[in-house]
C-alpha cells in the first residue's frame, strides 16, 4: 500500500463591454499559415514553460504538481494493463494448454523463442504501463519524503488557531459588557480544534512509519503496515470532519438575513463574493468527498478498491487542484 495523501481565479482586467452592433459583423477567420503557426510555436512553449515554472516555485505549487502527475500516471497505467490484458491471459493460456500435454514429472525448459510472442502493439503497451507505474510510484514516495516537514506547518496551524480563539473570546466577552448577546461557536471550534488533532497523530505516524521503512527507526516490518494503517484512519477522520465543518459552514451562511449578507458592501460585490464563496466551497468538498472512500480502502489490509479505481478517484482532487493552481499563476 502507498503512502496516505494527504493537499480563486485570477484578477481579469476590468473594462466596459463594447456593444457588437456598434462593430458591426465579425469577419471570418483566416487560417494561419503553416510557417506563422510554426514561427509562434517556440513562443507557446516558452510561456508553457514558464507557466510551468510558476506552477513549481511554491512548495504547495510543486506537491499539487506531483499530485496530479501521481495520479494521472496511476490510472494511465491501469487502464493499458487492462487493455493488454486479454493478450496475457491468451499467452498464459497457450502456456497452460502446451504444459498439459506432456507427460507427468516432465522437466520443462522454456527457451525465448518457444514462449508465446505479444504484439508489438501489445508489448510497448505493457511496457509504457510499467514506466508509468513506477513514475507514479516515484512520485507517491517523493510527497511522502516532503511531508515529513508537515509537523512544522501544524505547529504554527496550532498558534494560529489558539491567537484566533483567544481574539474570539476577548471579542464575545467585550460584546457581553456592552449588553451584546454574543457567543463563541463552540461546534465550530470543536471541528477547528479536533481536525487539528486528527492531522498532527496522523502526521506523526506517517512519519515514523516512513522513516521505519528506511531503516532510521527500528520497527519491526509488520508494525510498520499497521502504523500506515492507522495513519490513513486519522487521515479519514480529518477528511470527514472537514466535510462535516463545510456543510455546517453552508448552513450558517443560509440562517443570514439579506441585511447581513449585504453589510456594507454593494449588491454587486456582495453578489461576486457570495459567487466565489460558493465556487470555491464546491470544489473543496468534491476533493474531500474524492478524498474520504480512500482513506477507508488505505485503512483496510486488503483496501476495497481496484488500481483503476484508486488512480481515477484519486485523480478527482488531482485535476481540480491543479486546475486552480494553473489559474492562479497565469
Amino acid at each position: 500500500m502507498s503512502s496516505a495523501e494527504v493537499e480563486a481565479t485570477s484578477d481579469l482586467p476590468s473594462g466596459e463591454p463594447v456593444p457588437s452592433a456598434a462593430l458591426g459583423p465579425a469577419p471570418e477567420p483566416k487560417p494561419m499559415p503553416i510557417k506563422a503557426v510554426l514561427a509562434a510555436t517556440p513562443s507557446n512553449i516558452d510561456a508553457f514553460l514558464a507557466h510551468l515554472q510558476r506552477c513549481l516555485s511554491t512548495p504547495s505549487g510543486i506537491d499539487t504538481t506531483a499530485l496530479f502527475l501521481c495520479y494521472s500516471s496511476r490510472l494511465s497505467a491501469a487502464v493499458l494493463e487492462s487493455l493488454t490484458g486479454p493478450v496475457v491471459q491468451r499467452g498464459a493460456n497457450q502456456l497452460i494448454a502446451l504444459a498439459s500435454t506432456l507427460p507427468p514429472y516432465t522437466t520443462i525448459l522454456f527457451a525465448s523463442k518457444s514462449l508465446p510472442s505479444f504484439s508489438p502493439s501489445a508489448a510497448l503497451l505493457l511496457n509504457i504501463a510499467k514506466r508509468l507505474r513506477a513514475f507514479s510510484g516515484m512520485l507517491s514516495e517523493a510527497r511522502t519524503f516532503l511531508r515529513l516537514w508537515g509537523l512544522l506547518n501544524m505547529y504554527f496551524w496550532a498558534r494560529g488557531l489558539i491567537l484566533r480563539l483567544r481574539a474570539a473570546r476577548q471579542q464575545v466577552q467585550s460584546e457581553k459588557e456592552a449588553g451584546g448577546s454574543a457567543k463563541l461557536d463552540k461546534l465550530e471550534v470543536s471541528f477547528s480544534v479536533t481536525q487539528l488533532v486528527a492531522c498532527v497523530i496522523f502526521q506523526s505516524l506517517e512519519n515514523g512509519a516512513y522513516l521505519a521503512q528506511k531503516g532510521v527507526l527500528s520497527w519491526q516490518p509488520a508494525n510498520i503496515g499497521k502504523v500506515m494503517r492507522l495513519s490513513a484512519r486519522f487521515w479519514g477522520c480529518f477528511v470527514g470532519l472537514k466535510i462535516g465543518e463545510l456543510f455546517y459552514d453552508a448552513w450558517k451562511r443560509s440562517q443570514r438575513t439579506p441585511a447581513e449578507r449585504l453589510g456594507d458592501r454593494t449588491v454587486a460585490v456582495m453578489e461576486q463574493e457570495e459567487s466565489a464563496w460558493t465556487d470555491e466551497w464546491r470544489k473543496t468538498v468534491v476533493r474531500q468527498l474524492a478524498w474520504f472512500p480512500l482513506t477507508i480502502h488505505w485503512s483496510l489490509e486488503q483496501g476495497i478498491f481496484s488500481d483503476m479505481s484508486v488512480g481515477a478517484i484519486a485523480s478527482i482532487p488531482g485535476v481540480v487542484q491543479m486546475r486552480d493552481l494553473w489559474v492562479k499563476t497565469a
